[in-house]
């Protein structure tokens, strides 16, 4: 994924949600409607997201030291994980909890028109920097599906902005169904189911968020087919018969390093087996330019070494 895109895609969520937060704690005020509040605190945890996944980008690019020798570029999905863990957390936590006390002491929404105006509006951002996420992802998606593509993208930025804006805009949905609700049965318990259902939302993108940050920050290796094609690179290699083993893992998420045995024919000569590694690195480079660390092994395939070794059969 390009930085332009996912910069782009970042930002356009961090001025929507600046702008949303402020209008709905307005509303909130003239409403007293806990279905605002939570929404308030949901873009004003949007927001802190946004901050937190460019600040990780920005640290990301220092180059690396003799203590971290592969540079620093996990601190994209470390920070793309607290957003999961803490502000998605925080937000479902207060959400809930706001939900709760909302149906055991329901109150009248006052001004409701405050309320419907704040969320139409916010329902039109939210769309337009929906879009924009959207749009930057296809660049990028090809032909997989957007569940297969959240779980298999190796840059964690778009999937959390996708994902946020999703919510965000189901939480603006569930806040209009709890605030109508509220006004046309005037009974504020509707206010607080409303309050309870984004609350759960931001639950549920949290532990998606959460699991898939995860594994990224752990170490995810290249996807089968890359490894396929890796494989394929290698072996097309004249000065390589086959590839004993191989082991991929994205240290940052245009960073793949690649680590392969490659067994190599018993009568080349070191400068034969030199060029062959250096062919090889080149063609994996070719079709991979996230593959900047490769550590290829020579060695001599056992099978072949007997066949060697074992002297003919005389007739």
């Amino acid at each position: 994924m390009s930085a332009e895109g996912g910069t782009k895609a970042i930002v356009a969520a961090l001025a929507a949600n600046l702008g949303i937060a402020a209008s709905k704690f307005v509303a909130f005020a003239f409403t007293g409607s806990s279905s605002m509040l939570a929404e308030s605190i949901h873009s004003v945890a949007d927001s802190g997201n946004q901050g937190l996944l460019l600040l990780g980008r920005k640290r990301a690019e220092r180059s690396r030291t003799p203590k971290h020798p592969f540079g620093y570029g996990r601190e994209r999905y470390f920070y793309a994980f607290v957003v999961a863990v803490v502000l998605f957390t925080v937000g479902s936590a207060f959400s809930l909890y706001e939900g709760y006390h909302k149906i055991s002491h329901p109150e009248e929404v006052e001004a409701p028109i405050w309320a419907f105006a704040v969320l139409i509006i916010a329902i039109g951002l939210e769309s337009f920097s929906f879009r924009t996420a959207i749009k930057e992802s296809n660049e990028h998606r090809g032909t997989q599906s957007w569940w297969a593509f959240i779980r298999r993208a190796k840059a964690p930025e778009l999937p959390v902005v996708l994902l946020e804006d999703l919510a965000a805009l189901l939480g603006l949905l569930f806040a209009l169904f709890g605030v109508t609700m509220a006004v046309v049965t005037e009974d504020g318990v509707w206010d607080g189911v409303g309050t309870m259902a984004i609350g759960l939302l931001l639950g549920a993108v949290a532990t998606i968020l959460a699991i898939e940050t995860k594994s990224l920050l752990i170490g995810e290796g290249a996807d089968p087919e890359q490894e396929q094609r890796i494989i394929a690179a290698l072996e097309s290699v004249d000065e390589v018969d086959h590839v004993i083993h191989m082991r991929t893992e994205y240290v940052g998420p245009e960073e793949l390093l690649i680590a392969a045995k490659i067994a190599v024919y018993h009568d080349d000569t070191a400068a034969e087996v030199a060029r062959g590694i250096d062919a090889a690195e080149a063609r994996i480079r070719a079709q991979f330019p996230e593959a900047r660390l490769i550590y290829l092994e020579p060695a001599l395939d056992e099978a072949d070494l007997r066949r060697a070794e074992t002297p003919p059969v005389s007739s």
